[in-house]
């Protein structure tokens, strides 16, 4: 019984040093591993330099934001909105962010403006700041 305890305990030992034994064995040639374990330095990759982005295009309409034919097409379609009975507005959604010009304001959720680059004029509800954020240039500055 001592004897099978005594193997057991050799056995074990064995076990325990084969993982540091692992250590002792060269690095396959494709490795990072060179001289003693050490990590070789990696070159670092080349990166492209910082470019700061071009100013937005203000005031805009952002994407998804509504431009109505008409003032009534707005009412129409915010009216439906509610719930209540309305015939279909001449309404759509913007595609992508679009640089605008402020024609007429008629308070809060009603506003008149012209899509500068078609040269159309309708409405949106969408909220346009009297003032522009900071890193914006004004959609006619580039001209």
């Amino acid at each position: 019984m001592r004897l099978t305890r005594l193997g057991g305990l050799c056995v074990l030992a064995g076990l325990l040093a084969l993982p540091a034994g692992a250590q002792t064995q060269r690095p396959p040639s494709d490795s990072a591993l060179i001289g003693a374990g050490m990590l070789a330095k990696q070159k670092q990759k080349a990166v492209a330099p910082d470019v700061p982005a071009p100013p937005s295009a203000w005031p805009r309409l952002e994407r998804g934001t509504v431009f109505c034919r008409t003032q009534d097409d707005l009412q129409r379609r915010a009216a439906r909105l509610r719930g209540e009975q309305a015939a279909p507005a001449d309404c759509r959604a913007m595609a992508v962010p679009t640089a605008i010009q402020i024609v007429h304001r008629a308070g809060p959720g009603a506003t008149e403006v012209r899509l500068t680059a078609q040269n159309e004029t309708g409405w949106t509800d969408a909220w346009l700041p009297a003032n522009p954020p900071p890193g914006t240039v004004t959609a006619t500055g580039g001209r």
